[in-house]
């Protein structure tokens, strides 16, 4: 998704006539989620996918006509219907795609795109459908409850929507609202690019940043051994940072869109690490080691004020049992369980 905002940030930026489309809704077996975007130009520039190729023809087409017309509109593509077989909906789902042009919606995707840079979340709301005023209207939420745009509605009607959009903002999630006696909405949810925060330079670093990278991740690699936080051995790392984590964690953002991994198996790295990570609402927070190395961490955290509930927040030993051995396989395994807690799925 970020990389699509910013390949439209930089059409924006060349004059380039955009049209966006965006899954608002989907029904059974769909091979991409609701919020997943598409993006083209009339030059014929294509990034993002509504559907991973099913019917990209026909909402680019769609986007197309947008661009000219200026006008937006809500398309349907669902296997119970003669076009779907011809478009080549195969999934045996319904999805519903808001296609609109870009022109009118400038300055609140320009907004939109700085806030995430900054790593600051926000909703953004759209009508579906409703009176001839309210079309092509925006209404973006910040977390704070603060909001920019008009939706032309009325003030019970406008807490309702900061109401529902912050709830679905906290959960990740994007959906359509029906107000009663008002218009149809969609709400579309922006979180943060997640961050992987890594403690310790070693071999299974060096390849859990790529495979988190290929993931949406920024993966930042934090190691006070400069032999071996370096550049050469993490090409694609966001950041690298060369001190003590413990100096270093409490000026980072650790929340519930960061990760933690430790995996110096170092105590004067791997401690403090953990008690900064277990002491802060982040996601994720996992250590490498055996059974036996992690009861004796967990007495060490223990003594360091670390309460039993904070503990049980500690993934350790880190990662899925798959039975991996080589330092990819166990990225994986850690990447694997990192998923599953994202996407709250049970471990």
């Amino acid at each position: 998704m970020h990389d699509v905002l910013d390949k439209l940030e930089a059409w924006r930026q060349q004059g380039q006539q955009i049209g966006i489309a965006t899954v608002i809704s989907t029904w059974g077996s769909s091979p991409r989620p609701v919020g997943a975007k598409l993006i083209t130009t009339l030059r014929g520039d294509i990034a993002g996918s509504v559907s991973a190729g099913c019917v990209e023809g026909a909402v680019i087409e769609a986007c197309h006509q947008a661009i000219q017309s200026g006008q937006p509109q809500v398309l349907k593509f669902g296997v119970a219907d003669e076009n779907a077989w011809e478009v080549g909906l195969a999934c045996g789902g319904t999805i519903e795609v808001m296609v609109e042009p870009f022109a009118a919606l400038s300055g609140v995707y320009e907004t939109l795109h700085r806030r995430l840079i900054e790593h600051q979340p926000l909703a953004l709301v759209s009508v579906l459908s409703g009176d001839a005023s309210q079309i092509n209207r925006k209404l973006l939420i910040y977390p704070d409850g603060r909001s920019e745009g008009d939706l032309k509605l009325s003030d019970a009607q406008h807490k309702q929507v900061v109401a529902y959009a912050l709830e679905r903002l906290a959960r990740g999630e994007g959906t359509t609202l029906q107000l009663e006696g008002g218009p149809h909405l969609f709400i579309e949810v922006y979180p943060p690019v997640p961050r992987l925060i890594i403690v310790g330079a070693v071999h299974i670093a060096e390849v859990l940043v790529p495979m988190a990278n290929l993931l949406g991740y920024e993966t930042i690699v934090i190691d006070p051994r400069s032999a071996f936080a370096t550049r050469e051995r993490f090409p694609q790392a966001t950041q690298i940072i060369r001190e003590y984590p413990q100096r270093v964690l409490p000026s980072l953002s650790l929340d519930r869109f960061a990760y933690l991994v430790v995996l110096t198996h170092d105590p004067k790295l791997d401690d403090p690490s953990l008690v900064i990570g277990l002491t802060h609402p982040l996601r994720y927070v996992g250590a490498l080691g055996s059974q036996r190395t992690n009861a004796r961490r967990i007495e060490r955290l223990r003594g360091m004020g670390v309460s039993e509930e904070q503990l049980a927040r500690l993934h350790a030993p880190i990662g899925l049992p798959l039975g991996g051995r080589s330092p990819a396989e166990i990225a994986l395994s850690i990447l694997a369980q990192i998923t599953q807690v994202r996407y709250g799925q049970p471990v």
